[in-house]
């Protein structure tokens, strides 16, 4: 690091890069002649330059100046994001990522209107009783293929989002979802397996573009908003998820309606074959790529949307370029000092050293590792009650007989039922909740929205579990929609929103998309025990009462009480997470810390 012939320090090459450690270093405590120099590069020359010299060294002044110039450039970038007015362009923002959230919603959810269709049209048994439906392998595969496909995707665009930025990513998202859906409708086959198996292949990957969506629309959300109304705006992004659920219900509805209007068949008990009309394969195919719509509509102006500034100033170190960027899009004047390269080359090394800890280092697991258990294992839980019940709620209707017996409707009847009791329910329960969450998050705060809303949950579920004989008998059955709704509204007036918003919040810039991703595919590893372990869980304990081609079960009222206690073990770890309300992201990652001061308060996981 010295030149002999001077003994002043060399010049640091401009774009080396610093070796990287995944923990830090045992820091020296700071003196009036021991500088802290936190790099271990650093070490054996610092003692050789005390044992020679009593004079100050010269690189204190350098640490200390570059870090000040780089800190004042980049704390004027963030105070004034913390600081800004609600503009137009935040609700811009809001429509274009949570378009995205829409054709999430839809394309997941949609799968569960059609199946029972599928069933008809391809598992057709000549002379039975009831009218064909999936093998439970099939079924399982075609509800439970796309989460497998989130799953990888949130993990991977995750991560790629904090490599790449969060822009560079977000369109490659959006055109694998535009694409898959398109192709999903399209799935062809001279056979049924074969036709099933393409529609699961695209539906995988159709998943692996939504999971992308998740980490990259939360966190360009947070990183965009102020302070003050941050959690709002997280929470209207994700609301989009409840119109894109409402909307798969209202879309199944028109074309059922307009195919039944023009192919008028007998219910299946009195012309079994005539029950399916050839035209009903059009009906599947036509709901599925629907899903391709809203997303291209989105396509351009997601592609113009500029970097985000935190990630531009804290990860790619170019304040200026942030300053620039956010200027133009949020009508402030954000000025950033010309920049002294020595000062910032010396001075990079410190800052850099202090928060640039791994992902798997023992500095992240002290910081950061209770808090990312508490995000992962409340999505987690969430979503194992949330996705068992959306995707099996025509299959709860018909064990308390809200919808008629299938033998009894032609196959697009039995669509349009399923669409209209799965419309009213999001209509009544699953949409409100969300934009309540909207109104009230930065009022009452995530941490009591997430445990009232676990708290409900549970209850309602024993509501339905106990005196489940009762709401099974004729008469009964407007009683159990109203509670199964209400279970819905503080999903979404609760946990389902909140899970969502935290991660975006709670983690550092340069791991804030890895993080949220682990917590999503944790969630979605959730609705795949959901909604594989249900399918079969559900089913009647009486054999000769079960779906074709399944097991006796627990039956749907033991599956109610299995839910309500992954909701009550949701309330525990919901207390591993930090209170984020009206905190400033930087605060709460702790990217502004010192590196020599105490936890602050704002890391304790209890509310504030």
């Amino acid at each position: 690091t010295f030149d002999p012939s001077s003994q002043q320090p060399s010049p640091r090459v401009p774009g080396k890069q610093e070796p990287h450690y995944l923990s830090p270093p045992t820091r020296r405590p700071p003196s009036s002649s021991h500088p802290t120099l936190k790099s271990p590069i650093f070490s054996s020359s610092l003692n050789r330059n005390e044992r020679e010299s009593t004079g100050d060294d010269p690189r204190r002044e350098i640490n200390q100046g570059g870090l000040a110039a780089m800190a004042r450039e980049q704390l004027e970038v963030l105070t004034a994001l913390d600081a800004a007015k609600t503009q137009w362009y935040h609700f811009t923002a809001i429509v274009i990522a949570g378009m995205g959230f829409f054709t999430d919603a839809y394309d997941l959810f949609c799968i569960s209107l059609v199946t029972k269709l599928l069933g008809r049209i391809y598992y057709y048994r000549e002379g039975a009783d009831a009218p064909g439906s999936l093998p439970p392998n099939v079924a399982a595969a075609v509800n439970g293929v796309a989460f497998c496909g989130t799953l990888s995707g949130q993990l991977f665009f995750g991560w790629l989002g904090d490599r790449m930025g969060r822009k560079r990513v977000y369109g490659m998202t959006l055109m694998c979802m535009v694409l898959c859906s398109i192709a999903s409708g399209l799935s062809f086959g001279s056979t049924p397996g074969s036709v099933m198996a393409t529609l699961c292949f695209f539906r995988f990957w159709l998943g692996f573009g939504i999971g992308g969506d998740y980490p990259l629309s939360a966190t360009i959300m947070s990183e965009y908003a102020n302070k003050k109304t941050r959690g709002a705006f997280i929470a209207a992004v994700f609301a989009m998820q409840g119109f894109g659920i409402l909307t798969g219900g209202v879309v199944t509805l028109i074309v059922s309606a307009a195919f039944r209007a023009a192919f008028p068949t007998p219910a299946y008990q009195d012309g079994a074959l005539a029950s399916t009309p050839p035209q009903a394969d059009f009906v599947w195919r036509f709901i599925l790529m629907f899903g391709a719509v809203p997303a291209l509509m989105t396509y351009y102006w997601r592609m113009k949307m500029p970097e985000t500034a935190r990630y531009t100033a804290l990860v790619a170190k170019n304040a200026k370029q942030a300053a620039a960027d956010m200027s133009k899009v949020l009508q402030v004047e954000i000025g950033a000092e010309e920049e002294d390269p020595k000062a910032n080359d010396g001075g990079a090394g410190a800052a850099d050293d202090r928060n640039s800890f791994g992902l798997f280092s023992g500095e992240f697991l002290r910081r950061h590792g209770l808090h990312l258990l508490g995000t992962a294992t409340c999505w987690f839980l969430l979503d194992i009650a949330f996705y068992s019940q959306n995707l099996f709620q025509k299959d709860i209707f018909t064990a308390i007989n809200w919808i008629p017996k299938a033998k009894t409707m032609s196959a697009l009847e039995e669509v349009h039922r399923i669409a209209r009791a799965q419309t009213l329910i999001a209509l009544c329960g699953t949409v409100p909740g969300y934009w309540f969450t909207v109104a009230l998050i930065d009022r009452i705060g995530r941490f009591w929205i997430q445990l009232g809303g676990f708290f409900f949950m549970a209850v309602f579920m024993l509501g339905l579990a106990f005196p489940y004989h009762h709401w099974t008998t004729p008469g009964n059955h407007i009683g159990f929609v109203v509670l199964y709704a209400l279970t819905f509204f503080f999903a979404n007036f609760g946990p389902n929103s909140t899970t969502f918003i935290v991660p975006a919040e709670i983690f550092p810039a340069r791991l804030r998309s890895t993080c949220h991703g682990i917590s999503a595919a944790a969630g979605k590893l959730g609705a795949i025990v959901g909604s594989f372990g249900f399918l079969y869980l559900a089913q009647n304990k009486d054999p000769a009462k079960v779906d074709h081609g399944y097991k006796a079960g627990i039956g749907v009222r033991n599956s109610l009480f299995i839910l309500a206690a992954c909701n009550f073990l949701g309330m525990g770890f919901t207390f591993c997470a930090p209170e984020s309300n009206g905190i400033s992201l930087e605060e709460l990652s702790g990217e502004n810390d010192d590196g020599e001061a105490a936890a602050p308060a704002h890391a304790r996981t209890v509310p504030v």
